[in-house]
């Protein structure tokens, strides 16, 4: 895989044989092909099915997302991709090669080009920030003098050349995240695997991080895979999402795709915190199934692409002469495109409703009917 835009002699990818591309045709990094994993039964628990045929892939230089509910099987598909665990069923790919095939040696060949980072930094308190990153390094066998030369760079690229003598005590918890970032590169992976390594961190510095994360990708190439429950996360640097549900992939697509027009009731659930896609409590109090006399239909409209910025709704109220109440609404933006969801309100009829979709959808827009209200 060749860098993008890295320096001479500072930052580049080298991944090691088992991750190479002889065809040289961009394809996916990481395949999960009919993967199960089982915990078998013991004396304090029965058997778990924590993955159940799951079928996953990551494409070369992008930033794929696995969201789900705790529990969900997201931090075993991990352990899967790293080799701390072994399928039940199935076969796990990273580049070329089934990673549960590999017996202890390959295994730390192939964890050299694929970096970690974690929740809790999982820093050494006797170390400095210096010797943190090092350390993987130090493991691999490699010479102090060059260990300089790939550190250096890295904490220039994290922001941290002036806290490279410092202890993880004396740093904030963004600045212990960037030093995991730093760490997780000094390798040079090919593949970053990322398991909620935002949700100790307030807003700010979540953003700080995820700002970096970006960059690394565009600039090193580095395919990334996000494990998070964290929506804001996935909105901001997110291609593709993936939706786990009880061991079960069971939705995916793009980002924007997913975030636009949720299908399964999952996916609707982890997204209902999201600005724009949350029914107002005084709303959500007094929303049915079905309409009553004088009920008022609730809808969410979402405004997608060229139409994102259209006066539509101005125009359905003076070309029909329908009445709205606007309920609430958001405007945004995910993976680069606009985004905007407004929530209305009218008198239930069945021919109003028809024609207030048939305008929007004419326009490109997305309507959904969230139910009903006195």
């Amino acid at each position: 895989m060749a860098p993008r835009n890295a320096a001479p002699d500072t930052l580049h990818l080298e991944p090691v044989g088992l991750l190479q591309n002889p065809s040289g045709v961009p394809t996916d990094l990481v395949r999960l092909e009919g993967v199960s994993k089982v915990f078998p039964a013991s004396k304090a628990s029965a058997a778990v099915a924590a993955l159940d045929g799951i079928d996953l892939s990551a494409a070369a230089g992008s930033i794929t997302a696995i969201i789900g509910r705790s529990g969900a099987g997201k931090s075993t598909l991990i352990r899967l991709i790293n080799g701390l665990e072994k399928p039940t069923t199935g076969r796990v790919m990273v580049g070329s090669t089934d990673v549960a095939a590999l017996a202890e040696t390959g295994l730390r060949d192939i964890r050299r080009s694929i970096g970690m980072i974690f929740q809790h930094f999982n820093l050494l308190s006797s170390r400095t920030v210096f010797d943190n990153v090092a350390l993987p390094l130090e493991i691999a066998g490699t010479r102090r003098a060059d260990i300089a030369k790939r550190v250096t760079p890295l904490l220039d690229l994290v922001g941290l050349a002036d806290k490279r003598d410092r202890y993880p005590s004396e740093l904030s918890g963004g600045q212990k995240q960037r030093v995991g970032i730093a760490r997780a590169l000094a390798t040079r992976p090919a593949l970053l695997l990322s398991d909620e390594a935002t949700s100790a961190l307030d807003p700010e510095t979540t953003q700080s991080v995820l700002d970096l994360l970006k960059r690394i990708n565009r600039e090193l190439g580095l395919t990334i895979l996000l494990i998070t429950h964290e929506m804001e996360v996935v909105k901001r640097i997110a291609d593709h999402v993936a939706v786990i549900d009880k061991g079960r992939i069971v939705e995916r697509g793009s980002a924007f795709e997913i975030f636009s027009a949720p299908r399964h009731e999952t996916t609707k659930v982890l997204l209902s915190g999201v600005p724009g896609m949350q029914i107002p409590d005084y709303v959500a109090a007094r929303l049915t199934h079905e309409p009553s006399p004088a009920s008022q239909t609730v809808m969410r409209v979402v405004f997608t692409g060229p139409h994102a910025t259209d006066p539509v709704l101005s125009r359905l109220t003076g070309e029909l002469g329908l009445e709205l109440n606007i309920l609430g609404g958001a405007v945004d933006e995910i993976a680069g495109e606009p985004f905007g969801t407004l929530l209305v309100s009218f008198p239930a009829d069945a021919a109003r409703l028809a024609l207030m979709r048939s305008f929007l959808g004419q326009r490109g827009l997305k309507t959904e009917v969230l139910g009903y209200v006195a």
